[in-house]
């Protein structure tokens, strides 16, 4: 019986057990998104502790509550998308409207190498007028919630950055 858990198996060669999912989506397939939503794009690179890009990982976006605006797609509300060789990822997501202001945008799973077990997070948009009321920021330090919320950069664009470690670090969830 080995004493290794599930989360163990995967070891540091995540992208190369993921590179067949990448090879075989087609870029301009994985742009379109069938929504009745209007759709915002987050965009990011993931660092490590060294300040150095990830480029190797895989970020998964979860939004359950865009489950009925996105009913055509395979997987209403979810998205898996790579980090490039400078750790850049961008995810095209609906933008709904949530029944409680303050609720992220989106929920967030960290894969990568070096990782022993994924990391959750979620991103939160810095012009939701709910985010003071939020129950989830109020349960982070006043200062590690900036490193959950998206900067908008322009109309319907929005930066948001990965820190794996330092003092940038993201502030990831444990769920017991």
């Amino acid at each position: 019986m080995s004493n290794i858990t599930t989360s163990q198996t995967i070891g540091p060669f995540s992208h190369e057990a993921w590179q067949w999912a990448v090879d075989a989506t087609d870029a301009t397939a994985a742009a379109l998104l069938e929504t009745t939503a209007t759709t915002i794009t987050i965009s990011g690179a993931i660092y490590d502790g060294d300040g150095q890009p990830i480029n190797d990982a895989q970020i998964e976006a979860w939004q359950p509550a865009a489950a009925g605006a996105e009913a055509a797609q395979a997987l209403p509300g979810f998205r898996r998308v790579p980090s490039d060789d400078a750790g850049r990822f961008s995810l095209r997501l609906s933008q709904i409207e949530l029944p409680t202001m303050g609720m992220p945008a989106t929920f967030i799973t960290v894969f990568a190498r070096g990782l022993v077990k994924h990391q959750f997070t979620a991103i939160f948009l810095d012009d939701d007028s709910g985010l003071a009321q939020s129950a989830i920021l109020q349960q982070v330090p006043e200062n590690r919630r900036p490193t959950l919320i998206a900067r908008k950069t322009a109309p319907g664009t929005y930066h948001w950055d990965i820190w794996m470690q330092t003092d940038k670090e993201t502030a990831f969830f444990d769920y017991v």
